[in-house]
């Protein structure tokens, strides 16, 4: 008899923050949308992509089962969403698993809050639970996600990415569902074992690729390649969401061995606990960052503004950095995008050829972090305008098309600016390149971003530079009006004592 699977994509990285609204129609697919993708529309867009539904598809296709996928609703990090999402999602997934089917796969991110919910994946699981208190459930989770227990409670399986740039979601997705179709087949009993320490890790210091991350991960790795346990991840955290359940965790997926899980995960977690201060990124001024890097020898030097990040919710409009870059005289630089749909429109109605002046940027106040916009001052000519649309052709979301809105180059004799009317964490040479610009060519290039770009712009850099701008998104966590975080937590409170359970 043929099986019936569900699928469906449901992520959104939530900065409480952030001052960018999430309306509901922005979850669809990447780009300007008008609300989730559904059926056949959301097969479209994420078939042969690198995401985890697309490791799903292919796995329904090899299994000789019926697709269902009901909805994807996908948007750019930002302010907490409202809670209607939720309604949305669960609405279309429910009614789908109500018709009959075998299995559930989602793609999820796991930091996820609405103007209603502090856990918005745990909240559509446990609807989803509600009404199939059986069904075998696989989710792929991001790296950043704050795992809750309400997430692993009403979940059979769960993987994470292993990667920061995620270039392995498609992979996640491969891991996830794969382990539940050997649950389907009855080859193995997925038991779970998780924990979540007291650690807001610094972005810029947890990344699986460095230390001391890379050192736990390998153990994980280790573990699940050997099949000694069926999956292994470790959660780095989305630190900038004033929520309760954010912090460093981990879940092992054993094969009906949860005390054999549960001694990898106080294994991974302890190094994680004993290592904390590792996952600290000290900060430094914009200027003194600026100063070094124009010191530097050849190029590319990628200026990464990490502050002020859109891929962490910010607004993609904080001036401070190209400012200081400006007045250093730095030459030979690409820089951007920067989001500033009025800039744009000035800039398309002068036209090509000609020389302007914008008050560029600085759009958006902050009040969370009582910043308010400052538009920088700024004279060029208009160098090319474009659609705003290009295929990612490096590792990270490989295949899927993206817009950010009209775009134009101003340049102003050192610098070639990248404006946008949306909001683009630059994790792909083509922002740049679909607008006439080669950042392989230019002595330095200016990036709204914090790990990302590695994806696209690390292979052919000679120098980084992390540069601490201001902003949303800004590493020095003590800015941050916290009031709901739990407490003590680390490094906010540098006597905070580790809540792993004692192994005998």
């Amino acid at each position: 008899m043929t099986r019936c699977f569900v699928t469906a994509v449901m992520r959104h990285e939530t900065n409480t923050f952030s001052p960018i609204p999430t309306p509901v129609a922005d979850f669809g697919r990447i780009g300007p949308t008008d609300g989730p993708a559904r059926g056949d529309e959301a097969l479209r867009v994420y078939a042969n992509t690198n995401n985890p539904v697309a490791a799903y598809i292919d796995i329904a296709a090899e299994e000789g089962a019926e697709l269902v996928f009901p909805i994807a609703a996908n948007a750019h990090p930002s302010a907490p969403a409202p809670g209607e999402i939720i309604d949305l999602c669960a609405d279309a997934i429910c009614e789908a698993v109500q018709k009959g089917c075998d299995a559930l796969f989602l793609d999820l991110h796991g930091a996820m809050v609405t103007q209603a919910h502090d856990d918005g994946e745990g909240d559509l699981l446990g609807r989803i639970r509600a009404i199939a208190p059986d069904l075998p459930i696989a989710v792929a989770l991001d790296f950043h996600t704050n795992l809750s227990a309400a997430i692993v409670d009403n979940a059979t399986v769960i993987a994470g990415y292993r990667t920061y740039p995620h270039i392995d979601m498609y992979e996640t997705g491969d891991r996830a569902g794969r382990t539940l179709i050997r649950a389907l087949n009855g080859e193995v009993n997925p038991v779970m074992a998780w924990h979540s320490l007291p650690v807001l890790t610094h972005m810029n210091r947890h990344a699986p690729s460095m230390q001391p991350m890379k050192d736990m991960y390998a153990k994980a790795i280790a573990a699940e390649s050997a099949g000694t346990v069926l999956n292994a991840s470790i959660f780095g955290c989305f630190p900038l969401a004033d929520i309760p359940h954010v912090g460093l965790s981990a879940i092992v997926v054993a094969d009906g061995d949860k005390d054999g899980a549960e001694r990898l995960l106080y294994d991974i977690l302890n190094e994680g606990w004993e290592r904390r201060e590792e996952f600290v990124f000290p900060v430094e001024p914009v200027e003194k960052s600026i100063s070094e890097a124009k010191a530097l020898d050849g190029g590319p030097v990628i200026l990464v503004d990490h502050g002020d990040n859109c891929g962490s919710g910010g607004n993609q409009d904080v001036m401070a950095v190209l400012k200081e870059v400006l007045r250093q005289d730095l030459d030979n630089v690409c820089a951007g995008p920067f989001c500033d749909p009025e800039s744009v429109a000035q800039m398309i109605e002068a036209g090509v050829g000609a020389k302007i002046t914008l008050q560029l940027g600085g759009k958006v106040d902050m009040p969370a972090m009582d910043l308010k916009g400052e538009p920088l001052k700024v004279t060029g000519t208009v160098r090319r305008i474009t659609d705003g649309s290009f295929t990612i052709t490096g590792p990270m979301f490989t295949g899927v098309k993206f817009n950010i809105g009209r775009c134009a180059v101003l340049d102003t004799g050192k610098v070639e600016i990248v404006v946008s009317e949306g909001r683009y964490e630059p994790f792909d040479v083509g922002a740049f390149t679909h607008a006439g610009i080669d950042p392989a060519r230019k002595k330095y290039v200016l990036l709204k971003t914090r790990q990302h770009f590695r994806a696209g712009f690390e292979p052919l850099a000679k120098h980084i530079v992390m540069v601490s701008g201001p902003g949303t998104c800004t590493s020095d966590y003590s800015l941050f009006p916290w009031k709901n975080l739990r407490r003590p937590v680390y490094p906010l409170d540098p006597d905070a004592e580790s809540n792993l359970p004692t192994q005998s």
